[in-house]
């Protein structure tokens, strides 16, 4: 990922989506130095979230893995550790920025405020690096992504952004659609990371649900063997019992027998079953005396490569966005957490590479809905997120597609393995490489990006769209409980939908591409994954080779894929059975009762669209949708002309 990037370090805007733990602190380290020493760049500010994560930009021996500088910070100028307010190190910036010193580190409050005082134009000629970006948002409520907007409008600095999740909990856009389109973006994803490390090599995705109170089931998920994070629900939802320190308490009592605390670190010391004693870390307790002591101790770099020193963290908001301990193997979180963002913050925890680490887990403990409560709907709503990020985490776990059309005279692309037999002219093929990370599947009718920004999307920004996809509330009911979907509606036109609000600056046959090509990789994702479950000889397969092998049968199980044939695929279907095997069936019917009572019925916009792919199979197929037809995707179209008319006709009559 370092040298993909150090590749671009010419750009002036450049974006890396990479994910947590994959090096890009490293990264832009490599970057800075250049733009200090090569570009005539006067000074770098580095921007972070927080004043913990300013430790990741602490002095670097560079040289001593070859290169040619190494990176170091000045202490005064990291005023991620300087004490004091955000508000009250804006004179410091200010005396950085007329100093003849190159580096800063500062919090994305701090910043801020010193743009705010001293205006776009005193950062000329500087590098501006923005990490964990997902905070900026095109929205003008928001400070930052307003500074962001006039740097760029200014066009006088130069800026790398860096995200491990280019997602939004509030579904706002990152960027503009005119800004975003300045950048150049290096895309790394969680499988290049899992293949490229040296130990850890599996990452499993899952989410269970309890009754009651989740401490009373919790040892149900929590391996006291295991090296865990776990992060108690918000004090104010519905999971929480509102006494974060009893459900400490309890989480303490459930693993063993309290033997004390350590001194020298404030770990609770206590004693399983089997007769080991865990140490673990407690981040709940306010008082600051006893956090700050259990906080400095696990900073401790004397500690980073000690495995022993820490078996269990129990955590509320803290030890999740930047929070390095390489040897997490199981993030587990108690109660749903509606950010996308945050799920993929706390899942990078446990995706650090350590020795003796081969697989490493994200858990969520959510409560499943019960009849004898008025939270039913709040708890169906939960169990949806639920399914809608795990629907998304596979998808973003998964290699990289590169869907191509299927045409007379099509051949093999040098460094991709076709299988068994090689690469076959007479039918769709299905490649895969190795060092890339990436599929190649030929689609029968698939409509090709005729423009740089739509095979950009294509190629690098599919996650986004599917996210937008997964997380909207009526797709997702509908996908999954409604037994009258018909599954076009949800591939052609809500998708169709979301791709033209989220790319309004491509031309239609570039938006109907990348709706194709994001269908594709969602439901190539979800049948491969259900394929690839076991083996030819009926043993589990490794991981990755599982995958790949999915992919594969589910594409040859096909004579000719076709877009026709990828469009009537629910992609919900196999979320379905997900949900079905971790819930009881008087929970299922629970939720589907909930859902059927909240159907939503055609409206005009939805008949609109209906009506436009309607003309579009009478283009095809010389004739109109029938009402009767047997297949009910024709059927839908035909009621969406036929909604339109009566419409039309009261309106003609009023």
């Amino acid at each position: 990922m370092q040298e993909r990037a150090f590749e671009k370090r010419g750009e002036q805007y450049l974006l890396i989506k990479s994910p947590p733990a994959s090096g890009k602190s490293r990264a832009l380290m490599f970057i800075a130095l250049d733009k200090l020493e090569n570009q005539n760049l006067r000074q770098a500010i580095i921007v972070v979230p927080e004043k913990s994560i300013g430790a990741s930009f602490n002095d670097e021996p560079l040289t001593k893995y070859g290169f040619w500088a190494d990176w170091t910070v000045a202490p005064r100028w990291n005023l991620c550790n300087a004490p004091g307010e955000d508000g009250g190190k804006v004179n410091s910036v200010g005396a950085f920025l007329e100093s003849d010193d190159q580096v800063l580190v500062c919090t994305h409050a701090t910043f801020r405020f010193a743009v705010d005082r001293y205006g776009v134009e005193a950062f000329d000629d500087r590098l501006i690096a923005i990490d964990e970006f997902h905070h900026v948002s095109a929205n003008p409520d928001n400070k930052l992504g307003l500074h962001l907007g006039d740097f760029m409008a200014r066009d006088k600095a130069h800026i790398v952004a860096m995200t491990g999740s280019y997602f939004r909990g509030d579904a706002e856009a990152v960027l503009s659609p005119g800004d975003e389109a300045k950048f150049e973006t290096v895309t790394y994803t969680y499988y290049e990371q899992l293949n490229g490390y040296e130990h850890l090599k599996q990452l499993d995705i899952g989410y269970y649900f309890y009754s009651g109170e989740y401490v009373d089931d919790i040892l149900k998920v929590l391996d006291p063997a295991e090296k865990t994070i776990v992060h108690i629900p918000n004090v104010n939802s519905r999971e929480s019992t509102k006494d974060k320190i009893r459900e400490v308490e309890h989480i303490l009592e459930a693993l063993g027998e309290w033997q004390g605390t350590d001194v020298a670190t404030g770990f609770q010391l206590v004693k399983t079953a089997e007769g080991r004693v865990l140490r673990i870390a407690d981040l709940v307790d306010d008082d600051p005396t006893k956090r700050d002591r259990v906080a400095g101790a696990l900073k401790d770099p004397a500690q980073k490569n000690n495995r022993d020193y820490v078996d269990v963290i129990i955590a509320l908001g803290m030890a999740k966005e930047g929070f390095d301990w390489i040897w997490c193997e199981h993030a587990l979180t108690v109660g749903y957490r509606s950010s996308l963002t945050e799920i993929v913050q706390i899942i990078g925890r446990a995706t650090r590479d350590a020795p003796g680490k081969a697989k490493a887990r994200f858990t969520n403990l959510i409560a499943e809905p019960d009849a004898s409560e008025q939270a039913v709907t709040e708890a169906v709503n939960d169990t949806l997120k639920a399914i809608a990020a795990s629907l998304l985490m596979e998808q973003v776990l998964a290699p990289r597609f590169e869907f191509k059309p299927k045409r007379e005279g099509t051949v093999a692309t040098p460094g991709f393995d076709y299988g068994e037999g090689g690469y076959d002219p007479a039918r769709c093929n299905v490649g895969f490489s190795e060092e890339a990370g990436k599929f190649q599947i030929e689609i029968k009718g698939l409509a090709e990006p005729k423009s740089p920004e739509a095979a950009r999307i294509c190629s690098q920004d599919l996650n986004e769209v599917i996210a937008a996809f997964v997380q909207e509330k009526t797709t997702l009911e509908r996908g999954l409980f409604d037994p009258e979907l018909v599954p076009e509606e949800l591939t052609q036109l809500r998708m169709g939908k979301i791709v033209k609000e989220r790319y309004p600056e491509l031309d239609e046959a570039d938006q109907e591409a990348v709706r194709q090509h994001a269908v594709a990789a969602l439901n190539f994702t979800q049948k491969a994954k259900d394929i690839a479950l076991v083996g030819d000889d009926g043993t589990q397969a490794s991981v990755n080779t599982a995958f790949v092998d999915g992919v594969r049968k589910f594409a040859l199980h096909v004579t000719e894929l076709d877009i026709d044939l990828i469009d009537r695929i629910n992609p919900f279907g196999e979320a379905y059975a997900i949900l079905a095997k971790t819930m009881s069936e008087d929970s299922l019917k629970q939720v589907q009762a909930v859902i059927n009572a909240r159907r939503v019925n055609l409206n005009m916009e939805e008949a609109r669209a209906l009506a436009k792919r309607a003309l579009e199979f009478k283009n095809q197929r010389g004739r109109l949708p029938s009402i009767t037809s047997p297949d009910a995707w024709e059927q839908r179209m035909a009621e969406g002309v036929a909604f339109l008319q009566r419409m039309k006709a009261k309106a003609t009559d009023g």
